[in-house]
């Protein structure tokens, strides 16, 4: 029988993730919350390559906003997070070394931190030949984030208690997408926090029932006009920009438009890529005219991608991992807009 080589190294794609819905239904006396959404993977994503070390964990990333180890802790890389969780657990003897090439904006609603910790997951698991299945791995991935079991499984889902509990609904590859992502940082725990003190109507909630019957019956559009998400209530408030994102894609031909996660980043579901892409240029005009009627240089720092939901998690064959996003541009323009001092 012909000896079967080992992987030493390994690369995978790391997807990122919209909401199609998000609604908080409380506060829980541990200070987490419960929550219903409808999850989807997009093609957007990261690229993680891993590889066997002798010893230790070291991440390798070109964004100096992203820890490399646990510096500032607990909030330190979730990449690291995850593959220390995953060694403890097993008894893992060697190291491992990743490198992560970002594609996917850092804290805008699109769980990139959380597909790269899930990635991570997976390559361990596939290059220490652990064997653990899919359960295994989402039970760890709940000890790393709340996103980061649905970013094992992937697809279309449903997510409920703190949005580790989920149950896969009937996957929706192929809808294009332009993502309109904002070049400043919004953190879950302030958004949280702002939607705790404030309250909401529940004429502005999601109906949850009625999109997950949308999305079983491919009736895109109607799911597309019903999309909601909560947190809308804490960072459009603060960040105007959000609605204007909202009212300009809808105005550019998107079925639908929402604030993906606690934001910045704003999306509109398209009928095809074509009109996707004319959208991002009308949007990108839009803004710009918008900052000049307010006596502002420049336009408004964003960067602008046109993408595809898909049912694909972590492809590791070579051939496969270009993603289908196209990146429009990203306005650099000086935006002196930050997050507020929690």
């Amino acid at each position: 029988m012909a000896e079967v080589k080992k992987l030493n190294k390994i690369t995978l794609r790391a997807e990122a993730k919209i909401n199609l819905s998000l609604d908080i239904l409380r506060k829980r006396p541990d200070g987490y919350h419960d929550v219903e959404m409808i999850l989807q993977s997009v093609d957007l994503s990261d690229i993680i390559d891993m590889e066997k070390a002798e010893k230790g964990i070291e991440i390798l990333c070109g964004l100096e906003t992203i820890p490399s180890d646990r510096r500032g802790d607990p909030a330190f890389n979730t990449a690291w997070k995850a593959a220390d969780i995953l060694m403890k657990r097993y008894g893992i003897k060697g190291g491992v070394r990743i490198s992560i090439n970002k594609n996917i904006p850092v804290s805008a609603g699109l769980a990139g931190g959380s597909s790269d910790a899930a990635a991570v997951l997976k390559g361990i698991n596939i290059l220490y030949e652990l064997g653990l299945d899919r359960e295994a791995m989402k039970n760890a991935a709940a000890c790393v984030g709340s996103d980061v079991p649905f970013c094992i499984e992937g697809g279309t889902a449903f997510a409920e208690g703190t949005g580790t509990r989920l149950r896969q609904l009937p996957p929706h590859e192929g809808f294009s997408l332009l993502i309109v992502a904002p070049c400043f940082e919004v953190k879950t725990s302030w958004a949280y926090a702002g939607f705790d003190s404030a309250g909401l109507p529940v004429s502005e909630r999601p109906d949850t029932n009625l999109l997950i019957d949308a999305l079983s019956r491919s009736q895109t559009a109607l799911m597309a006009a019903n999309m909601k998400n909560v947190l809308e209530s804490v960072t459009a408030a603060e960040y105007p920009l959000i609605r204007l994102l909202k009212k300009s894609l809808t105005e550019c031909g998107a079925l639908g438009s929402i604030m993906s996660g606690s934001g910045p980043s704003v999306f509109g579901i398209f009928e095809n890529r074509s009109t996707a892409e004319k959208a991002a240029k009308q949007i990108e005009s839009i803004l710009n005219e918008e900052n000049l009627s307010a006596g502002q240089e420049g336009g408004v720092a964003a960067a602008y991608f046109v993408t595809q939901t898909t049912c694909a998690s972590g492809l590791t064959n070579n051939d496969s991992i270009a993603d289908k996003s196209t990146f429009i541009g990203n306005n650099k323009a000086a935006d002196d807009t930050s997050l507020p001092e929690e």
